[in-house]
Formats: structure tokens, sequence, C-alpha cells
């Protein structure tokens, strides 16, 4: 079954230090404008997820909500800090959902579209904060797997 997984980095955050802890940093001022944008390519594209999973992180979670505002949902412990493989695993547990949205990290999706896309973990260096991968998979999230529908970066 073709599916299609849009990976949408958070944009950019507030230092670490302002925030205490790093789950609780949230936008900067030019991350809700970079997440803005995200939403309006994603708009602009009909890149509406079927179902949409974010980290706890706050970032995470603000810039979902600047991008698409308030749609249905999923806090996702699993993306917060995970690698490639961890993330690949994830995208399986959902593979009967047409268009998934993951609101993520890097190194984690960085690594995944080059793994998903060309086969190899270290080729893609690129996903920039508020930046949009979209790929289309036929069937498991397997290194090589998937092509690479859309890119775009604020």
């Amino acid at each position: 079954m073709k599916r299609e997984i849009i990976l949408l980095r958070h944009a950019h955050a507030d230092n670490a230090a302002a925030a205490g802890n790093d789950t609780d940093r949230g936008l900067s001022e030019r991350g809700i404008a970079e997440a803005r944008a995200a939403g309006h390519w994603l708009r602009e594209h009909a890149a509406l997820p079927a179902t949409v999973l974010y980290s706890p992180a706050r970032r995470a979670w603000q810039t979902l909500q600047e991008a698409l505002g308030d749609v249905p949902a999923q806090p996702e412990q699993r993306i917060y800090d995970a690698t490639a493989g961890e993330l690949a695993s994830l995208i399986d547990d959902y593979a009967d959902t047409s268009r998934l949205l993951l609101v993520g990290h890097n190194p984690g999706f960085e690594t995944l579209v080059a793994l998903l896309v060309t086969g190899q973990s270290g080729d893609f260096r690129g996903v920039s904060p508020g930046g949009v991968a979209w790929l289309e998979l036929d069937g498991a999230a397997e290194p090589g797997s998937s092509v690479l529908k859309a890119f775009w970066s604020p």
C-alpha cells in the first residue's frame, strides 16, 4: 500500500538556558514565523495529514499549533530524541495511515530521510528548523524504500 510520510522539523526554539530543560523550550519569534510558513506551504500543496503525531517537547507542539492550528494530534514520546531506526519502526506502526505527519527533531529526521530515500543514513544534512520532507512510501519503512516527493525549507 502506498502511503505518504511528512516530516515537519520543529521551528527555531529559544535556547536551553532560557527554558530550564530541553523539553520545555518554546519557539522563538523567528520559529513562530517559520512554523506559520510551513503550515502555509502544507496547505498550499494539499499536504494535510490523516494522522498527526508530535514529540512531547513544547517546541514541537507549538510548531504544530502555529502551522496547522487545532488539528487532531497525539503526543508520541518515541519521536523525542529518536534515531532513524526508531522513527522507521514508529512509521511502520501506522502502516494503515494514508498520510502520516510527524513533528519532531534532528538528527533523527534528516537521517531518516537519507535512509529511506538513498538507503544510506549519512548522505543527508539539511532538514532545517521548520523544514518539511514529504516522502512517498510503498510498503515498510526500509532503507531505500521511499521517494522524496517534496522538500521545503523556510
